[in-house]
């Protein structure tokens, strides 16, 4: 799990070109449903190279991020050059910073941090009432999705890289959220869930440039990252249209913190159940 989580610093450069910007309807919908007013204070937690930053930077909001990876950080500054916007290099869970925010939100980092540590941190770094936001990007695989991700799981079998899950995956409409894993931490409510679908075409070049972003391609044996990219290229490139259509969706979480008394209960009981 730590070779996994600290992989994407190797990849800094190529993260900041290849990753997909998130629609902008989600951030109009965070606003909305967090109740950010101007000039809101915000902390986002594993901010990267600033992709999930930038939009709300322009929405007017102060932001503060921490960033585990130094070369992240160090992109994350020149993307968001000007803007009211602090990056502080610290895992999250050894962060103490300050507290008080209107809004603690990550995007595709959430599932890196102490699953043990990480409502219970949130939660103390909000105001009352404050809200924590939660997203993703995932792979999605609607109805008519591309045969070409079909076809590649073929080569992923061959060289012990499949995915044990059923395939295809659920579409993404039936993809599972985090609504009941937030309420479980008794620390959470008035969870909202809205989803996003979208769709990116990439050459081959271009695939296999965002393949070099995703943790379990970095640390694939080198000569199976070869093979498998090898088998890429050809595949597509015997294509009339030498490309291939990657559709992506994400799952927003909103959800209000709830008053500190209640909390502390709910707490108490939950470390009493786990042995914490």
């Amino acid at each position: 799990m730590t070779e996994l989580r600290e992989s994407f610093e190797s990849a800094a450069d190529g993260y900041d070109a290849a990753r997909p910007a998130y629609p902008e309807a989600l951030f109009d919908d965070l606003v909305d449903l967090a109740r950010l007013e101007p000039r809101a204070r915000l902390l986002e937690i594993g901010c990267g190279t600033g992709n999930a930053t930038r939009p709300l930077a322009e929405r007017g909001f102060e932001i503060l991020c921490v960033e585990l990876g130094q070369r992240l950080a160090v992109h994350a500054r020149a993307n968001l050059e000007g803007f009211p916007v602090a990056i502080e290099v610290s895992p999250f869970e050894n962060w103490n910073g300050g507290a008080g925010f209107d809004l603690v939100y990550s995007a595709n980092a959430w599932h890196w941090l102490d699953p043990e540590l990480r409502f219970r941190k949130a939660h103390a770094l909000l105001r009352p009432n404050g809200r924590l936001a939660i997203w993703g990007a995932n792979h999605a695989f609607p109805q008519g999705f591309d045969p070409f991700f079909t076809e590649i799981q073929e080569v992923y079998d061959e060289i012990g890289e499949c995915d044990d899950g059923a395939w295809p995956p659920p579409p993404p409409d039936e993809a599972p959220d985090e609504r009941a894993a937030i309420q479980a931490s008794g620390l959470f409510g008035e969870v909202e869930v809205r989803r996003y679908l979208w769709e990116l075409r990439y050459t081959a070049d271009e695939y296999i440039a965002l393949l070099d972003t995703f943790s379990g391609h970095l640390v694939m044996k080198p000569e199976a990252r070869a093979h498998l990219y090898a088998e890429i290229r050809r595949r597509l490139g015997s294509r009339e249209d030498p490309s291939v259509h990657r559709h992506w969706s994400s799952i927003l979480h909103v959800a209000r913190a709830l008053p500190s008394v209640a909390n502390h209960t709910c707490v108490a009981s939950n470390e009493r159940r786990t042995g914490l």
